[in-house]
């Protein structure tokens, strides 16, 4: 969310928060970026003068953010403070960190379909917590939702109103924005919670296809359009027209509840997704943890197959390049069976050797590296260390003689 340095006009400190940055303006009045003594964030927002002067919208102010207390869930901006009896009344939202879905499909283009239905899903889990608090958004819209690291979070309560609430009529108060509002809000009679659903479809339109389903034009085209035409929804994926589509009835009994709708998104979301993996190559989805059971097999097979060596194929069959590949040819000895008869020497037999040949006589090497002791060996050498010594001595005592 893009900051700003606050103005002359703006103030420093409002309630027990310190104001440091102006986050934006809009119909209501400026939201800043506040900090409380222990250091918490908090986005807070001053109302406009005008509106402040408006008994009628004070005390429907004060009820609807007594309302907006009530709500619990992880898919929504906490009310942390307000004061309704200011000269100009304020209340402060948990400060969520992160681009609106807005800035981000502006920056970055249309989400994909897995990514729309996952944060459709997750919005319309955070709608269900709303409305059981008996709360109405009316205004949810792509800069209204911030994604943050952990997840979308709805954000703007303030101009929240309690289910079954009539649109404001003073000129400078209409609620809502051209494109994402629901028919209802434009003919001005009561709002449910079929209202959200139509914005949350509109929204979900947007994140698809970077546009608004009704275009662009002015305030009175698109109100009109909202009223009487029906959504554009190209460029909206097969898998998420249909639902989108069923959210933007014109009709609120017709429009899926948000238990609905958040169900069918995840499936959705969960289907979307398994297609991203399966249509990646085998490689890429052995890298990502789905490993392919014909690739398992085949490093398997060379495994063994280098532990074994050449040495391990049955004798007389060919390797990959010929009779001895990767091992060096030898030349036959001469007077041997192979030099009179022209063939190659054939393969030493496999398994224990013989008795009496040549490798049984020949010392094996030990695990150490050292071969052992051959008796025959040590004999010879006793019996010449014993001759050498009696001559020695022989000479010696011949030299003392003389």
């Amino acid at each position: 969310m893009a900051m700003m340095r606050l103005r002359r006009e703006d103030p420093r400190v409002v309630g027990s928060f310190r104001l440091h940055r102006r986050l934006g303006a809009g119909g209501m009045g400026v939201v800043y970026l506040g900090s409380d003594r222990r250091g918490q964030r908090v986005a807070l927002k001053v109302i406009r003068p005008d509106l402040a002067e408006d008994q009628e919208f004070r005390s429907r102010f004060a009820r609807e953010v007594s309302a907006a207390r009530r709500i619990r869930g992880g898919c929504t901006a906490r009310l942390v403070a307000a004061d309704l009896d200011a000269d100009r009344p304020w209340f402060a939202t948990q400060y969520v960190p992160g681009p609106s879905l807005h800035d981000k499909v502006a920056e970055e283009g249309p989400l994909s379909a897995a990514e729309v239905a996952s944060v459709g899903a997750a919005l319309s889990e955070g709608l269900v917590a709303v409305h059981e608090a008996g709360v109405v958004h009316r205004d949810l819209k792509p800069s209204n939702i911030l994604l943050s690291p952990k997840g979308p979070r709805i954000i703007d309560f303030g101009i929240a109103w309690a289910t079954g609430a009539s649109t404001l009529t003073h000129v400078g108060t209409a609620v809502g924005s051209p494109g994402f509002l629901a028919p209802e809000q434009v003919r001005g009679v009561a709002v449910t919670p079929a209202t959200d659903v139509f914005s949350l479809g509109a929204t979900l339109a947007y994140a698809a296809t970077a546009d608004s389903p009704f275009g662009q034009g002015s305030s009175e085209v698109m109100l009109y359009r909202v009223v009487h035409e029906e959504a554009h929804l190209y460029g909206v994926p097969d898998a998420l027209a249909p639902l989108v589509r069923a959210c933007l009835a014109k009709d609120p009994e017709d429009r899926p509840s948000t238990l609905q709708l958040s169900m069918r998104l995840k499936e959705i979301a969960a289907r979307e997704a398994q297609g991203l993996i399966e249509s990646r190559p085998p490689a890429q989805r052995e890298r990502g943890g789905h490993e392919a059971p014909t690739g398992r097999l085949t490093e398997r097979y060379t495994e063994r197959a280098v532990e074994r060596g050449p040495q391990s194929r049955t004798p007389g069959a060919p390797g990959p390049s010929g009779p001895s590949a990767g091992s060096r040819p030898q030349a036959p000895r001469s007077g041997s069976s192979a030099a009179r008869t022209g063939g190659s020497r054939p393969p030493a037999p496999r398994g224990p050797a013989r008795t009496g040949s040549r490798q049984n006589d020949r010392p094996r090497p030990t695990s150490g590296g050292l071969r052992p002791a051959n008796p025959r060996l040590l004999r010879q050498r006793l019996i010449v260390f014993v001759v050498v010594t009696i001559i020695v001595a022989l000479g010696i005592a011949a030299a003392q003689q003389l």
